[in-house]
């Protein structure tokens, strides 16, 4: 068996924690890192049916990648839904690690990896770290495909790709060369990728107005759902997890699914 730590030492090397957001709360959140651990799940948001299927299956540890609790908590008791899920884990002895946005940035972070199941090639950060020893880390990616691909092809790229995706976009008629990439909300990296020269920003959600913006740029925005964007790296990381502590039962959230449905 593990302890705690050693899995957090792990993840820290993984996806160092000073690549977190100012804004962000990562790191272990819930637990003591001193116990043992023999069951781990992944999961990308630590909603109820996450919170139930952790305590029926007997998990130690969830490496979840939105943080639980985000903000700080005044109180806990199970009269609000967040002091809820945090009482029931404490009461379970369920521990809660979050990597949130250092493992958006990771060298082989989410980003990381869904440039590459773009079939990008020379993948750099989109906005890169200013410290000389975190070259490879950083904001986003941005990296290019060859031969250029139309935009009903790179569409079809992302849906055979990633089956979850419910891919909405603001089209480009330009050949896409250069695609910058920005996992869950990231519609605020549009500037970034404008800067770049990026022919399309593919993303997990954003807002009208920057739908707006990159319409009257040029530049194409494809839309994957923040779920599609980020869900299939925890699959991913419970993979890593289990391959680098083999005496551990690891699995990612079976329950977990996009709460953003057809109608």
């Amino acid at each position: 068996m593990s302890r705690i730590d050693d899995i957090v030492q792990w993840m820290t090397r993984l996806a160092p924690l000073q690549l977190s957001e100012q804004w962000d709360n990562t790191g272990l959140l819930l637990g003591d890192p001193g116990r043992l651990v023999s069951r781990v799940m992944t999961c990308l948001t630590l909603s109820e049916d996450c919170v139930a299927e952790a305590v029926d299956r007997n998990a130690d540890l969830i490496v979840a990648h939105h943080p639980l609790p985000f903000r700080p908590l005044s109180r806990i008791t199970a009269e609000d839904e967040t002091g809820r899920r945090v009482w029931q884990l404490a009461v379970h002895g369920i521990s809660v690690y979050s990597p949130h946005t250092a493992w958006d940035s990771a060298a082989r972070g989410i980003n990381a990896q869904l440039a590459e199941l773009l079939g990008c090639v020379g993948i750099r950060p989109l906005i890169p770290r200013p410290e000389p020893e975190w070259e490879a880390v950083g904001t986003g990616r941005v990296g290019q495909t060859s031969p250029a691909l139309s935009w009903q092809e790179l569409v079809q790229r992302v849906k055979s790709t990633l089956p979850s995706a419910r891919v909405r976009g603001v089209p480009t008629h330009r050949p896409i060369s250069s695609v910058a990439v920005a996992c869950g909300s990231g519609g605020s990296l549009l500037d970034a990728a404008i800067d770049v020269d990026a022919d399309v920003l593919v993303t997990g959600e954003a807002t009208y107005h920057t739908c707006l913006q990159a319409r009257s740029a040029g530049v194409g925005l494809l839309m994957l759902g923040h779920y599609a964007s980020e869900r299939f790296a925890m699959e991913s990381l419970a993979v890593q997890l289990q391959t680098e502590f083999p005496a551990l039962a690891v699995w990612p959230a079976a329950c977990e699914s996009d709460p953003v449905q057809d109608c």
